[in-house]
């Protein structure tokens, strides 16, 4: 077994998925309980304000 199927079955475990449902998943099933979630987009208004919140700190 190669390290891609370990590391899919680990997953699933860490998911509860037992393993005959693993198995009967669709390759588009398991994508989409796998997928990260695409993080936000900062906005140049949302970067202002963090940047106002958290300025850099002068070095001396």
């Amino acid at each position: 077994m190669n390290a891609d199927w370990r590391a899919a079955l680990r997953l699933a475990l860490r998911l509860s998925i037992p393993p005959e449902a693993f198995w009967r998943l669709s390759l588009a099933e398991w994508r989409a309980l796998t997928e990260a979630q695409a993080a936000p987009v900062l906005s140049r208004d949302a970067l202002a304000a963090l940047v106002a919140r958290f300025p850099d700190e002068e070095v001396p």
